[in-house]
């Protein structure tokens, strides 16, 4: 807790170049990984956070889904399924393995909060919140912590 996001670049699920260190520039973000999109447990966690995606926003929190998955693969699981936010391709586990979420190659299911960039931290938002090892059902306790009642 208390480290910054990394210095990565990603491609988007729309192949565009995503600068990961400067995704809470102006907003917090909140970054789950998955194991493999479009399979069960991915997408019930992935739907999850997809049905509660307005209270983030209005909390002013972006959300990111990130996998080693091609970003071929991310947009026609994003358009199947009506995901709302960005999915970030890590097929180099760059990310993953930054945020510790790497075991001998695969992702473990993680949920990870990071806060609003402060004045002077560059764009950098600051990690507030991380669950490695989570179960695709539990999206909702981070909801406790950082949205307003």
């Amino acid at each position: 807790l208390g480290s910054f996001l990394p210095e990565i670049t990603l491609k988007s699920e729309k192949e565009v170049d995503v600068q990961v260190s400067l995704l809470a520039e102006d907003k917090g973000v909140v970054l789950f990984l998955v194991p493999k999109a479009d399979t069960p447990g991915c997408t019930n966690q992935a739907c999850g956070f997809r049905d509660i995606y307005a209270e983030f926003t209005s909390a002013e929190y972006d959300v990111y889904c990130v996998s080693a998955d091609p970003p071929a693969a991310q947009s026609k699981w994003q358009e199947k399924k009506s995901l709302p936010y960005g999915l970030l391709s890590d097929p180099d586990r760059k990310l993953i393995s930054a945020l510790g979420a790497n075991d001998k190659g695969k992702t473990k299911r993680s949920h990870f909060v990071f806060a609003k960039a402060e004045e002077g931290a560059e764009g950098k938002g600051k990690l507030i919140e991380k669950h490695i090892g989570v179960k695709p059902v539990e999206r909702l306790a981070i909801l406790d912590f950082y949205l307003p009642p």
